[in-house]
Parts: structure tokens; C-alpha cells; sequence
């Protein structure tokens, strides 16, 4: 482990009475100097670390500092940082796209090929050890004021069941009065579909069919710039070039086309990146398009993706699909409607719970109540308790430590868009019993958004940053942390960041038991909302006060694979001191959003020179994939992770 040791950590040797002579001899900001300084000596005495933990600056070349929007831990113990364009408009018009490996222990570094543009898509552990990254982004956002061009979605159909048509970026289309416009991207149109004729008992009419035209959306804008491209009305568009039978087969259908805010949207692509061959390789296209989804995983091992923005840039109305590892395909899921980034944790019984959490587009009124939702039924039931309910946009949440217990967490949050609003608000609800419902936390400081939440091997969760307006504005954010203990249902104090986080921030558990914290993405500088503000691509490590107890147990020799409902022995040097066994699954996080990590408590047998650990039976509770094999102590100190595979 590398540690940076700042000048200013170093001017630690001058003596506290010196401090305190200099600042009776000279003006307040001396006395500020001499705050700082004896701050710094003090946060770096071995009795302060002990207690509260203590943060290091990584230090990271320039060539490897990346806009980190999206930070999974993958099986090798490194670190991928997905950047795709990294919200720069610029960068995303030039195609120029990043992915960082970091491997944190040995502190090295790697460039990866990005193939597409991977900004705000989703992600989820695979059960093979593969990440799965699926959707991100196929235009920017123009805001209200600086659309150029009048453009909207528009539906593309084919009539002709014998021949698909693919159509290039830039495909013109002509309303009726004239007025063209331009598609945003390639689209395909494929042949249309001969559906058996049926007379009203549903019977089939001998042999007669009924042809049903393909459909594609697309975006377009108008050739001319301003007011000229407006039109009010809905109408059919035909398409420039085409000839023959195929000028009436093929047309495009739309309503109005105006200069209005255009939203960001999504790509329908889909990869795994493999840690062995460290590279993304491309698998099945989703049907539908997404920016913002959440992928989460299955107690059979596919992947759910939910929500997002799609091909036209508006939120999908409940469509959702799922990916199977096996096939690498797609296929339909139950229908039910989510803003965007919704927090979805897999529940006993294969439920699924959502816990209000989000990160922002869809309207105030819609998809925002928390609930369990049985897949195999389609049903929804809400639960209530809930307070602040306006505020739970950019709130995290997150499944308790133990995983058995079945507790889930929200934490802070925000209004609706760009409101100031920000709640400290905490809720826990016990999904063990009947009638579910939410049960009051501790407050935070102080009303949060953006906040990390990160479960650390004793059974606690670390809680970092956030800001306490929309992206940070007011230079707002927060310079704390603390730990939230489910046992006592309280926060402790722990060492602060020096590192403001707001949106676009992240942080997640490493195998040594630190936690990296990446990003972040004010709007502005200053106070005065005057400064534009820019990416914070530093990386702050902080390690908690159990790195430095002496009595750390050692994790040897075991078994890389284990099996639910079995027992797995492995070695130690000190089996009396294992009070604890847990296995860890990664995170794989994005806009305070991570519904990967959990930690399952296992049973101890103590031997001689090994312990017997013993693997819960639900595949729901142990969601199949890689896992960080932890021991700990009575004092909660943890070994260093071992990774074995549940399949």
C-alpha cells in the first residue's frame, strides 16, 4: 500500500507551542495556519487513526486521470473506472472514450479501448466473474434556449414483408409542406410481419393474412436552423431516395416538431468485460435503448435491466428486459414503470425490493413510492412509513449488514430536478416482518444528496460526502463522514475527506478492507454559483481504525469454490481470534446506486489450525458470482479478502 505524504503533513514536526505563540503574535489568518497545522498533526497521530480511521490522496499520473462516472471491483481485485465520454460534450462529438483498470494493490495503472460511448449505462456482476455494461449514451442534452434545430421523435414503419431496409445517420425525411429533416443515427427497419387472418371467435380464415408493419424509432432534427423547422401539427413523412414499391412501404409518422429542451439518449449495446483478457467484448443489443438504467442480478444469475432513457430520449414506460449470461441475449421481463437508476435489491423469495432511491428523470408523481415487487406475479405492494417523500431523488440506499436480516436502508436525498431541497433523513425497513413498513433512523448531520454508502467487513457502513445542494452548488459539499451501526441503529464520527463528492461520485470496498472514493461533478467553483466547476478526478482512500489493530486475523489456504448449503475449510494462524465469516459481493456503483454489494453472515467452526465455514442454502439470500471471503474478530477486524466463487 503506497501512502502520500503531503508537505503539509510533513511541517507536522513544529511544536504545538510554537503554533500557539505564532498565533497570539499575528492576525486571524495565522490563527487559521496554526489550526491547520495542529489539525494535520493530529489526524496522523497513531491514537486519532485508531479511532477514526484516516484518508490518503492516490497518486495517480495524469494520463491515467480519468472522469470516473461508473467503479466496479471485479474479480482480479482491480478496479474499473468507466469514463465513456465522462459528461464532456466535446469529448463524446470526437468519440473519445476511457476506461481506467487500477489495480489497488500495486498501485498500477491501465488504459482500456472503450468501444462506445459508456456513459451513464448500467451494470452487474456476472455469475462467471464478467462485468456486464449495457446502454449509455447516443446524444447529449440541449437545454432549453440553445436548441438550434426543431426536432422530435419520430416512428419509422415498413410495410413490406419481404425485404428489411437499414438506413444511414442523416436519412432525410420530407413532410407534407415540405420541410425536411435529418435522422440522428442509423436505424434498421425490418421486414414486416404476415399475421394469420382470425375471424371474431378467434379462429383462422382460411389462409388469409394480415400484414403488420415493422417499427423503428428515431430521432430527428430539421435541416434549417430556428423557427423554420417548426411544425404543430402531427403528420406522415416520407423519405428522401427511396424508389418504387418502397416509397409507400416505408414512411416515418410524427407529431410535433419544436425547439424544445432535448434530453440526453440511449444506446441499446451491450458488453462483458472479462478481467482475464482485461477488454469489453460484445454481446446481444437490448431491445431498448437506455441512459440511466439499473441492472441487477438474479438469483439464477441473469441480469434484469429496468428504466432509463431511451433511443428518443423519454423515459421508458415500463419496458424491461433480461439478460442471460448463458445465451447472451436478451429477452422480455415484466413490465413496471421506475424513474431512472432506481435502487432494486433481490429479497428472499426472489422479490425484488425498491426503496424509493433514484437519480432523477421521470415525472414527481410517478414510479417514486417504495415497494416489493414479486416478478413471477407482476404485483406491487407498496411500503409505507416512508418520510420525505419528495426527497428521495440522489438518496442511496442499501441492503444491511448481515444480508439474513433482511434490513434495507435509505439515506438522505433531494427534491425533483434541480431543487435545492436535501433531507439528512435515515429509514430502515425490516423486510422479515409483516406488515412491512419504515421505521425512523438517526438523521444525518446534515440534509444530504449524493451520498456513499459503503458496507465494510464489521458489519457496519461507511458513509461519505454528498452535497447539500443540486451538483454542489453554493460550494456545498460536505466535508464529512461517519459509520452507521445496524446494531445500535446510530452514526459514529470518523476521520473527514478532504475531497468534496457530489453527483457523479462514487466509492466502494477494496479486498485489504480500505474504501476508494472517485468523482465527483459540481456545477460550479465557488460560492457564488459564478465559476463554472470541473471534474474531480482525484482518488481518496480511506482507511478505517480497524487496519490499525494488531490483532488482524490471517485467511489461508481453501477452496476456491463453494456450495450453498455446504461447509468450506480454511486455514489459519489464529482460529480462536475468528469470531466472524462473511462473504462480500463486489460493488459495481454509478450515481449513489449500487445494488450489488451485500454481506452474508456464514457459520464458524473453530479447529487447531483452520476454520469451518458453513454457506447459507437460498440462492436469493447468495445470488450466484464471485465473493470476497472475509474473517473477522470480536473487535471486528477483518482478514484480508480471499475470492471464491458461488455458482
Amino acid at each position: 500500500m503506497r501512502h502520500m505524504i503531503t508537505p503539509r503533513v510533513r511541517t507536522t514536526a513544529i511544536g504545538v507551542t510554537a503554533m500557539v505563540v505564532v498565533a497570539g503574535l499575528n492576525a486571524p489568518a495565522a490563527v487559521s495556519y496554526a489550526e491547520r497545522t495542529y489539525h494535520a498533526y493530529k489526524i496522523n497521530q497513531p491514537g486519532y487513526k485508531a479511532r477514526y480511521g484516516h484518508w490518503d490522496l492516490l497518486s495517480v499520473p495524469d494520463k491515467y486521470r480519468v472522469r470516473a462516472i461508473h467503479a466496479a471491483l471485479l474479480r482480479s481485485g482491480k478496479v474499473l473506472l468507466i469514463a465513456g465520454s465522462g459528461n464532456d460534450r466535446k469529448r463524446f462529438e470526437a468519440g473519445t472514450f476511457d476506461t481506467l483498470l487500477w489495480d489497488p494493490a500495486k498501485d498500477t495503472f491501465k488504459l482500456i479501448h472503450t468501444p462506445e460511448d459508456l456513459f451513464c449505462g448500467g451494470h452487474s456482476q456476472l455469475s462467471g466473474g464478467n462485468m456486464l455494461v449495457a446502454g449509455g449514451t447516443a446524444r447529449y442534452e440541449v437545454l432549453d434556449g440553445e436548441v438550434e434545430r426543431a426536432a422530435g421523435p419520430m416512428l419509422v414503419k415498413n410495410e413490406n414483408p419481404n425485404r428489411g431496409l437499414r438506413f444511414a445517420k442523416g436519412t432525410t425525411f420530407r413532410a407534407p409542406d415540405g420541410k425536411r429533416y435529418r435522422a440522428t443515427r442509423a436505424f434498421q427497419l425490418d421486414p414486416a410481419k404476415k399475421v394469420p387472418k382470425k375471424d371474431k371467435n378467434g379462429k383462422r380464415k382460411g389462409g388469409e393474412v394480415i400484414v403488420v408493419a415493422s417499427e423503428s424509432r428515431v430521432f430527428v432534427e430539421s435541416v434549417n436552423k430556428g423557427k423554420r423547422g417548426l411544425r404543430n401539427k402531427p403528420a406522415q413523412y416520407s423519405i428522401q431516395g427511396l424508389k418504387g414499391r418502397a416509397k409507400q412501404d416505408v414512411y416515418g409518422l410524427a407529431q410535433a416538431m419544436t425547439l424544445e429542451k432535448q434530453d440526453y439518449q440511449g444506446i441499446n449495446a451491450a458488453y462483458e468485460f472479462d478481467p482475464d483478457i482485461e477488454r469489453y467484448v460484445p454481446v446481444g443489443s437490448m431491445d431498448e435503448s437506455r441512459w440511466y438504467p439499473t441492472l441487477v442480478t438474479l438469483a439464477d444469475g441473469r441480469v434484469l435491466a429496468v428504466s432509463g432513457l431511451d433511443d428518443v430520449g423519454q423515459i421508458i414506460n415500463g419496458i424491461n428486459e433480461i439478460y442471460d449470461p448463458k445465451t447472451k441475449k436478451w429477452s422480455k421481463a415484466p413490465r413496471r414503470y421506475f424513474p431512472t437508476y432506481p435502487a432494486l435489491f433481490l429479497t428472499k423469495g426472489g422479490k425484488l425490493f425498491y426503496s424509493g432511491s433514484n437519480a432523477g428523470y421521470g415525472p414527481a408523481n410517478k414510479g417514486r413510492v417504495p415497494g416489493v415487487w414479486d416478478l413471477r406475479k407482476n404485483s406491487f405492494k407498496p411500503v409505507p412509513g416512508l418520510t420525505d417523500t419528495d426527497q428521495t431523488e440522489t438518496s442511496t440506499s442499501v441492503l444491511l449488514p448481515p444480508a439474513q436480516d433482511q434490513k434495507v436502508m435509505i439515506l438522505g436525498g433531494g427534491g425533483v430536478g434541480e431543487s435545492s431541497k436535501a433531507t439528512p433523513r435515515t429509514a430502515v425497513v425490516d423486510l422479515n416482518k409483516k406488515p412491512h413498513r419504515f421505521a425512523k433512523g438517526p438523521d444525518l448531520p446534515q440534509g444530504t444528496r449524493y451520498l456513499s454508502s459503503v458496507i465494510l467487513p464489521n458489519d457496519t457502513v461507511f458513509t461519505t460526502g454528498g452535497s447539500s445542494d443540486y451538483r454542489g452548488k453554493g460550494d456545498s459539499d460536505i466535508h464529512q463522514a461517519q459509520v452507521y451501526s445496524p446494531q445500535s441503529n446510530s452514526f459514529q464520527d470518523t476521520a473527514d475527506p478532504t475531497v468534496g463528492r457530489n453527483y457523479h461520485s462514487s466509492a466502494l470496498l477494496l479486498p485489504d478492507g480500505r474504501v476508494a472514493t472517485f468523482g465527483s461533478d459540481p456545477l460550479y467553483a465557488d460560492r457564488a454559483n459564478t465559476q463554472p466547476g470541473t471534474f474531480e478526478r482525484r482518488v481518496e482512500i480511506y482507511s478505517p481504525p480497524y487496519l490499525y489493530a494488531k490483532d488482524r486475523p490471517t485467511l489461508g489456504a481453501g477452496p476456491k469454490e463453494l456450495k450453498r448449503g455446504a461447509s468450506a475449510t480454511f486455514r489459519t494462524r489464529h482460529p480462536e481470534r475468528v469470531q466472524r465469516a462473511k462473504l462480500m459481493r463486489p460493488s459495481a456503483v454509478t450515481h449513489t446506486t449500487d445494488v450489488e454489494q451485500r454481506s452474508i453472515q456464514l457459520g464458524v467452526t473453530r479447529h487447531r489450525d483452520s476454520v469451518t465455514l458453513s454457506i447459507p442454502r437460498d440462492r436469493h439470500l447468495t445470488p450466484p458470482g464471485w465473493y470476497m471471503l472475509f474473517l473477522t474478530t470480536a473487535k471486528g477486524t477483518p482478514s484480508k479478502a480471499k475470492w471464491v466463487h458461488l455458482g
